[in-house]
């Protein structure tokens, strides 16, 4: 997997877990709606640290438990 993929694929999971839209989490965390949906479409190659920093503050999370998740082991090396 890619890491745009489980940025997706984890942010959806949080989603689900916090009964929140990307919407939600789009105005809880102040990060545009389309920033958000870059990433969730797989249009962002490049997020950084302070963007997941504030949706993990959005949703009340650490970051550290952000990337505790399955999606971040074994990702795919990714050439620039």
């Amino acid at each position: 997997m890619r890491t745009k993929d489980a940025l997706r694929e984890r942010i959806y999971e949080l989603c689900r877990k916090n009964h929140m839209t990307v919407t939600g989490i789009s105005k809880a965390s102040g990060i545009t709606q389309s920033t958000l949906n870059n990433i969730t479409r797989g249009r962002n190659n490049s997020t950084t640290v302070a963007t997941i920093k504030k949706l993990c503050d959005g949703i009340g999370i650490e970051l550290p438990d952000f990337f505790d998740s399955d999606l971040f082991r074994n990702l795919e090396q990714e050439m620039l």
